[in-house]
């Protein structure tokens, strides 16, 4: 009984094994430049945070956890990192060969610079400046597969190409856009009045499953320039969809420890005087 127990935990854990290998391309964590340590990532209701600390530059460290080339389009606070544009998985990110480390440090401005990633309070983040703060506080990896070549194909033996999904097909897509479309109603154009009380209701429902904690306080700046070279390849995927979708939470301690991610820093709030702060008498000079 003892042998068959063992034996199916061992099954188990390759079955878990294969399932991490599988859907776990890219490892993904944050470095503080400034502390020169791993910033440890706390889970709460299905997400991981981390503690920024105000000033502190970071990087972004992604580790390929395959034997193959993998492409990972990196977004923070819903930007790409290399593009500038409010961020989509099919958009430009950075190739990483089998089994490299690479710390992202900054939004890429060329080929051989970056400007530095650093914490900082939200209205000065480079989301925030460039008018997109709705997603400010997380970092974010979409991890795609190299396609392969096709296999090579022998004499007197006919291929057909596989049937292409209803998506793809190009008489279905014909017929969408030739399809009569509903004229729309003239809309007058709206008052700046009306505008601002849209932005406002906007940002009311955004922060509306938040409405009994503390609103997100930290973001991430656009830093000063550092040397980073980078070059240009070519990547096919092999999906269209990302074979991984990563993500880290971030905030300032305040805010993660009144959420009740991180524990309490201190046993009485800060500021308040100890009658006895040391506990043994020191020994004289």
């Amino acid at each position: 009984m003892k042998r068959l127990f063992l034996l199916l935990s061992a099954l188990l854990a390759l079955a878990l094994c294969g399932c991490a290998r599988a859907d776990t391309l890219v490892g993904l964590s944050v470095r503080d430049l400034d502390s020169g340590h791993d910033l440890p990532a706390w889970p709460h209701d299905g997400r991981h945070w981390i503690e920024g600390r105000p000033g502190h530059r970071y990087a972004i460290v992604l580790q390929n956890l395959t034997g193959e080339r993998v492409l990972a389009v990196v977004s923070v606070d819903g930007v790409n990192v290399i593009s500038g544009e409010t961020a989509g998985s099919a958009q430009s990110g950075y190739v990483l060969e089998p089994w490299q480390r690479l710390e992202v440090r900054g939004w890429r401005k060329n080929l051989g610079e970056v400007a530095e990633f650093h914490f900082t309070a939200l209205p000065d983040s480079y989301a925030a400046r460039t008018g997109r703060p709705g997603n400010v506080g997380v970092i974010g990896v979409a991890a795609f597969r190299e396609k392969r070549p096709a296999p090579p194909v022998h004499i007197g033996q006919p291929t057909y190409p596989p049937p292409a999904p209803w998506y793809e097909r190009d008489d279905v897509a014909a017929a969408r856009a030739e399809a009569p479309r509903p004229a729309a109603p003239a809309q007058s154009a709206p008052s700046p009045a009306d505008a601002g009380s849209r932005a406002r209701e906007a940002e009311s429902r955004a922060y509306a499953p938040y409405a009994d904690e503390p609103r997100q306080q930290l973001g991430t700046g656009h830093g000063d320039r550092r040397r980073d070279a980078a070059s240009v390849t070519q990547f096919e995927r092999a999906s269209r969809h990302p074979a991984q979708l990563a993500s880290l939470y971030y905030d300032s301690a305040e805010v993660l420890v009144a959420r009740r991610i991180l524990p309490p820093r201190w046993p009485q709030p800060p500021g308040r005087p100890e009658p006895f702060p040391l506990g043994f008498a020191p020994d004289p000079r």
